[in-house]
């Protein structure tokens, strides 16, 4: 009876560190204006998505992270990692500072032939490039305070060892020369690496990931350039067979809608060179709130995005107290050819069903213009529209706050209109509607699909050729929605699905 007794308490006592975590994760989650299906560090600051690589099932997702603080602050590489990239579980820090500086934006990939010889015939190494960045230097004036460095992992990418021979990419006297991005290249059995190089993209090559070679640059003249070019991307991807590659360039400022946002091209890759087929300005994301946004490696032919969902205008001063700001959801990227254009979609991963709850009975109250009340704060709208013409949707609460999103007709494009949203003062741009021309060609019918959570926006609409990010910060939960249409306008298929809490 004794050891009985002895063994009801130990596993009580066992079980009291469980339940004593399991409420701080509760407490924590769910503070005012977190996200209930976005990715967030439990504190601090976070901004750059990094390092995202896939692995033996699991999701690596590294981030820019300062543990001291919730403004920007020295850099370090926060961990979180993920099965099904809507659940995550954020692990120790990865990689700290060093005498090299912090650690900024980069990437990681699988070395699966051990072309870095930091593997064994029992362990494969992840291998992670990032930039160090000296403060001492930059603070000097220095021109060459943005290096390139590797860490390597030999237990699946839980845990990093920086190589001893760092920087592997000296700086050449480019102030801005960082976020390197590296793909393997197969056709030439080599490596390559596309990183930013203050106004433009500079290309080099390895066959180790120790040295490098520069091979090209692009986008002196081309694109966007209201900024300095950060965290780009390249990858190739097929529309009817034929192969494309995608360049991204994130840029700030110089964003449609102001502030920071993720540019694009569309073009050929040769190993050495990138050449653009379409000369236009395309955006990934036109809304205020997505950016330095790049794809995880080792996926295969899926092409899975994310970004950071906030603004460096006003990024430091939106009004979260004891952390600052979260990711996008993940998306799936696509090509599709669009009166002779080849565009990129961008829709959310088939991954979110699994958080989707049953629909809720709209009756006909939305499309009469009542509205429903008792939203809960996280769900997916989805709809399909004949007769196009203006509509727009309005999120509300009980004391007045509103976002309104919808459709102007005449002028073409969505828009996303916060100046009555709720807390705005923190920073004079946050008000600004943003907008964004429709890309669509189909002038009759439209479908939308729309991701609300707690304090942010996703608009996917015309299978994913338009796409727009925003945050928001009501005093009290959107809880109520309205949808107004011009006449003649018909809604068909409308589904409202609330989502499961990821926390």
């Amino acid at each position: 009876m004794k050891k009985e007794i002895m063994g009801c308490l130990l596993g009580i006592l066992l079980c009291i560190p469980c339940f004593l975590k399991a409420q701080d994760t509760a407490k924590i989650y769910h503070e005012q204006y977190r996200p209930q299906i976005h990715f967030s560090p439990q504190r601090h600051w976070i901004n750059d998505p990094n390092g995202m690589v896939f692995y033996k099932g699991t999701y690596h997702l590294f981030f820019q992270y300062y543990p001291d603080g919730t403004t920007w602050g020295p850099m370090h590489w926060g961990h979180a990692v993920s099965q099904d990239l809507m659940h995550w579980k954020e692990l120790p820090i990865a990689l700290y500072p060093d005498s090299l500086g912090y650690i900024f934006s980069g990437s990681a990939v699988a070395d699966s032939n051990n072309t870095s010889g930091f593997g064994n015939k029992e362990k494969m190494p992840l291998v992670a490039i990032f930039t160090n960045h000296d403060p001492v230097g930059e603070k000097e004036g220095k021109n060459d305070f943005q290096n390139q460095s590797l860490a390597y992992s030999l237990d699946n990418g839980f845990s990093w060892t920086k190589y001893s021979k760092n920087p592997v990419l000296r700086n050449p006297g480019i102030r801005d020369f960082r976020d390197p991005k590296v793909i393997w290249y197969a056709m030439e059995k080599k490596w390559v690496m596309t990183l930013a190089t203050k106004d433009r993209i500079t290309f080099y090559s390895s066959p180790d990931l120790k040295s490098w070679k520069k091979e090209s640059e692009f986008g002196e003249k081309l694109g966007a350039h209201g900024g300095v070019w950060e965290c780009p991307d390249l990858f190739p991807m097929k529309l009817n067979g034929k192969t494309y590659w995608t360049l991204i360039v994130n840029v700030n400022p110089g964003g449609p809608n102001g502030g920071s946002a993720t540019q694009y091209f569309i073009g050929h890759f040769d190993g050495n060179k990138f050449t653009q087929i379409d000369s236009t300005i395309k955006w990934l994301d036109y809304g205020p709130d997505e950016y330095a946004g790049v794809t995880w490696s080792n996926t295969g032919a899926r092409r899975i995005f994310l970004g950071w969902m906030s603004n460096w205008e006003y990024a430091n001063q939106v009004p979260t107290k004891k952390w600052r700001n979260a990711m996008t959801i993940p998306k799936e990227l696509g090509l599709k050819k669009v009166g002779g254009r080849i565009l990129l979609t961008s829709n959310p991963l088939k991954e979110l069903t699994g958080i989707e709850r049953a629909p809720v009975n709209l009756n006909r109250n939305l499309l009469t213009g009542k509205g429903i009340k008792g939203l809960s704060s996280q769900f997916v709208l989805k709809f399909n529209i004949n007769k196009l013409n203006d509509y727009s949707i309005t999120l509300s609460n009980d004391v007045g706050e509103a976002l309104i999103i919808g459709y102007d007709n005449a002028k073409n494009q969505y828009f996303i209109h916060r100046a009555k949203s709720g807390k705005i003062d923190f920073n004079p741009a946050f008000s600004k509607t943003a907008f964004s021309p429709r890309l669509s060609n189909n002038s009759l019918e439209a479908n939308i699909k729309i991701v609300v959570d707690v304090s942010s926006i996703e608009l996917f609409a015309d299978d994913g050729l338009t796409v727009m990010t925003s945050v928001f910060f009501p005093t009290q939960p959107f809880n109520q929605l309205h949808l107004k249409k011009s006449k003649g306008v018909i809604i068909k298929n409308l589904k409202l699905l609330p989502l499961k809490s990821i926390w």
